[in-house]
């Protein structure tokens, strides 16, 4: 079949607008392959998997490839579908503002997001700290010590920096990126991971608990680098926050000097800290100031740590000290089938920490997270485009136990079963879903799960028992 790759010059797009085009390419009658997408290395190497001969270009490049019965109307249909996007949308009275510090000036602000090209996203949060607001920075590409810069001066701002690379908050009530749908309630939660935040609040919501904030502080701030700064300012306002009884604390394992400096401090209310990793669990962390810390099974209310092994076992606490029943967490598994046993476990991640985790509790396989830096570069993060998870299904065997996450809720992808479930169906492997979701989450977690159970998956709303099983099933 006929096919072209079309390079345009410096023409950038968001990842999820050329997903969408992509999306709408393919669907068109005679169409059988399309991709719209930046000349990215990864991008770049997934079109000659697919068959295409990319010419030269630079990731600032816009790359079309179709390969279609008439190349030229698809590549013009591409065309047509990028000028809907760049269509101006406001008169110039109507021009929003350009900048971040031109917006500030404008009318009144309680936060700013920065979602930008790494590049850019610097500049655009020191505008935000500089004009005393706080900033959420979604973006990655932050360097270490630009990072450091950022929440130096937000210290002396006095203003809280959520991130770079911060995936997920709440800010009472209200989501910021990828974001479940959380009722109000007593728990406050501090996350070096946005999966995290969302494995442990999703969790509590089965559980009828509510939250109060969800504060991301960024997956490097507690390195050695950057000392816990944001870490540090979030437990303090949470600290002093009238709605939050009780504080959970998620992270991949600290710098063991930021530990000690970060949940050493005295606070007065309780603190369920679960640091993913070796050393394994919280225990690791005492409060450094003799203050009474908090029995192991939850039963005290007294301020203090808490420790937890794994995030569904945070969830747990967090119930226990709140004097909340914990439940049996919801689990549906396949029926046995005539397969061989199966000899090792693929784990296929769109969430860092809860891969991580997973791995931790599997004890052993082979773990890709998708959402790492590495494979989101010019493209969708997995939790909106599944095109690498569905590949890597078709390239699982009959001995191999995928295990794999699906993240729901506002800014994922509105229908994840659409896509993963018929590549679930398709593979000779033995599949196993953890589905991190919430009750009013859009995509209809029971949906879902239905889509799932009938592809032959088994389904857990618990990460840590969804590896358990895996394991198990070796």
């Amino acid at each position: 079949m006929p096919q072209v790759v079309l390079v345009r010059r410096g023409a950038y797009h968001d990842s999820v607008t050329l997903m969408r085009v992509s999306r709408a390419l393919s669907e068109l009658p005679g169409v059988q392959a399309a991709m719209v997408a930046m000349a990215t290395d990864l991008n770049v190497s997934i079109l000659r998997e697919m068959g295409f001969d990319v010419p030269a270009s630079d990731p600032g490049d816009l790359l079309i490839a179709v390969r279609a019965h008439d190349t030229d109307t698809a590549a013009g249909q591409a065309e047509r579908l990028l000028t809907e996007v760049d269509r101006p949308r406001a008169t110039p009275d109507e021009q929003p503002p350009l900048t971040t510090r031109s917006a500030a000036t404008r009318g009144p602000a309680d936060l700013v997001l920065v979602s930008t090209p790494g590049e850019y996203a610097f500049f655009e949060a020191l505008d935000a700290i500089e004009a005393g607001l706080p900033v959420m920075i979604f973006s990655d590409g932050v360097t270490l010590a630009q990072e450091r810069r950022l929440k130096e001066l937000a210290e002396v701002r006095d203003v809280l920096v959520m991130g770079p690379d911060c995936g997920t908050a709440a800010i009472g009530g209200a989501g910021l990126g990828f974001a479940n749908v959380l009722t109000p309630g007593p728990v406050g939660v501090v996350a070096a991971s946005g999966t995290g935040a969302q494995q442990v609040t999703c969790l509590l919501d089965r559980a009828g608990v509510g939250v109060s904030h969800v504060l991301g502080v960024g997956g490097r701030d507690l390195s050695a680098e950057v000392g816990g700064l944001s870490a540090r300012r979030a437990l303090r306002m949470l600290d002093e926050d009238p709605a939050t009884e009780l504080i959970v604390f998620v992270s991949k394992p600290p710098a063991p000097e930021v530990a000690r400096a970060v949940l050493g401090r005295p606070l007065r209310k309780p603190v369920v800290t679960v640091l993913l990793g070796p050393p394994a669990g919280a225990s690791a962390w005492t409060a450094g100031d003799g203050s009474a810390r908090a029995a192991e099974d939850g039963s005290s209310r007294a301020s203090g740590l808490v420790p937890a092994g794994d995030l569904t076992r945070a969830a747990e606490q967090a119930l226990r000290i709140l004097g909340r029943p914990v439940p049996e967490w919801p689990s549906w598994l396949a029926p046995p089938g005539t397969r061989p046993a199966p000899k090792r476990i693929k784990g296929l991640y769109s969430g860092g920490t809860l891969g991580v985790e997973a791995a931790l509790l599997a004890g052993h396989g082979d773990f890709v997270d998708y959402g790492d830096d590495a494979f989101t570069r010019g493209r969708a993060h997995p939790m909106i485009d599944p095109t690498l998870r569905v590949e890597a299904l078709a390239r699982a065997g009959e001995r191999d136990v995928v295990l794999m996450d699906v993240v729901l809720g506002h800014g994922a992808d509105p229908d994840p079963a659409a896509s993963l479930a018929p590549a679930i169906a398709g593979t000779p492997a033995t599949v196993v879903v953890a589905l991190i979701g919430a009750e009013g989450d859009p995509q209809d977690p029971h949906r879902q799960v239905a889509a799932f159970r009938e592809a032959g998956a088994s389904v857990f709303t618990s990460n840590a028992q969804a590896a358990r099983h895996a394991r198990s099933l070796l």
